[in-house]
């Protein structure tokens, strides 16, 4: 198959550091929770987050008027805003925390309402915390970003493509800092029934990406954000760098509204449009996280793009899935915050819940416990229904 790469991209521009990381999931509350529960072989038993302290972010009658996909996206950008030493206003900062679906509980919430008690009792608050860019209002209120302030909602792709976009801002010169992640709050009875009944759920609520007994994903929920900064700004300051990122790239497959393209071509223009960006070739990548849904169809199709772009050399492959199930435009943020650590901490999380690859899967899956590794260049990819491909690379920084 012939693919055409662009030569364009992102990152064609001023270089683009990462100076801070947050997540929210299962696994807890902060970065380090999230990467101690990977280092594990065994994920946590629910993907419903625990409760959590969030006082520091503001009253009880400013918490009760943010859905929870705001709060959580929130939460998540006050960790890395915190880790990265600024301090706003910023009137060249922007913000892209995006979501896949927005604020489906309070809309079930309102509707309640209406039903029960009439029109004139439902939330005059209701469209404000129910609309999609929320988080990202939320996140550039709270730390005075005044730049481009945007939410890119591409089902199970937006998170990636928020960070993307978001470095890109950065590359260009348009803004000198960017907050940029996803955040999804969806682990509702009409949600699970919606995903359940088009088969996309796993039977028994086992997320096992590119196992042989694999048969659907587990509904995750969560945030993940990354502070980016123009590189010299952030050297000129003293900031700590986490990591550089290096390229990025978005396609679609023009295939399904659902399924992915069995080729995998999509997908295949999107890593190698990425890796032109970046100006480097396949043999220069270390790891991919992998989207790993754990979908018969996802697992097969991604892991046919990654054979056709890497050839026989493809590197060692991990989803972050099976610890933290799929949580929709949160999963592309929390695995470019994981991508970052493996960087920093020179390990591949195993994928949990995988015990047997899939003979036809034809990757080296880490699975069983971490592995050490010499990583200097991360790929991270996602994939969303609508055929929303994203990629982003990150690459090693010196201690």
């Amino acid at each position: 198959m012939q693919v055409a790469v662009t030569t364009s991209g992102p990152m064609q521009g001023r270089r683009v550091a990462v100076v801070g990381l947050g997540a929210l999931s299962c696994a807890g509350v902060g970065v380090d929770a999230l990467w101690q529960a990977l280092q594990k072989d065994t994920a946590p038993e629910s993907k419903r987050l625990s409760p959590f302290n969030a006082d520091h972010l503001g009253g009880p009658k400013e918490l009760r008027r943010l859905d929870p996909f705001t709060l959580y996206g929130l939460m998540a950008a006050d960790e890395a805003w915190r880790q990265s030493g600024l301090e706003g206003p910023l009137l060249d900062a922007a913000t892209v925390v995006t979501t896949g679906i927005g604020g489906l509980q309070t809309v079930l919430e309102q509707v309640r309402i209406l039903n029960e008690k009439g029109p004139a009792r439902v939330s005059p608050f209701m469209v404000p915390m129910m609309m999609p860019n929320a988080a990202s209002a939320a996140v550039s209120m709270r730390f005075g970003l005044g730049g481009p302030c945007e939410t890119v909602t591409t089902a199970c792709a937006a998170g990636t493509h928020a960070i993307g976009n978001a470095a890109r801002f950065v590359a260009s010169g348009r803004s000198t800092f960017a907050v940029a992640g996803g955040a999804e709050a969806v682990m509702v009875q009409i949600a699970e029934s919606g995903f359940r009944n088009m088969t996309a759920l796993s039977n028994t609520e086992f997320s096992r990406p590119f196992d042989v007994e694999r048969d659907g994903f587990v509904m995750g929920e969560g945030a993940g954000v990354l502070v980016l900064e123009e590189w010299e700004h952030a050297v000129a300051r003293g900031a700590n760098i986490l990591a550089e990122v290096i390229g990025a790239a978005s396609t679609a497959d023009f295939y399904h509204i659902t399924a992915p393209d069995p080729s995998g071509a999509g997908a295949i223009r999107c890593m190698e449009t990425a890796l032109s960006d970046a100006g480097i070739t396949a043999s220069d990548v270390s790891h991919v996280n992998a989207h790993g849904t754990s979908t018969p169809l996802n697992d097969l199709a991604e892991s046919a793009a990654m054979r056709h772009v890497f050839g026989g050399e493809v590197p060692p492959v991990t989803s972050v899935k099976g610890h933290l199930g799929h949580s929709l435009a949160a999963a592309g943020a929390l695995e470019g915050v994981v991508s970052v650590m493996s960087l920093r901490h020179q390990t591949i999380p195993p994928t949990a819940g995988t015990t047997v690859v899939d003979p036809a899967i034809g990757l080296d899956v880490v699975i069983g416990e971490p592995r050490r590794a010499d990583l200097d260049i991360v790929m991270s990819n996602s994939f969303g229904f609508g055929g929303h491909n994203g990629t982003v690379l990150f690459r090693r920084v010196g201690d």
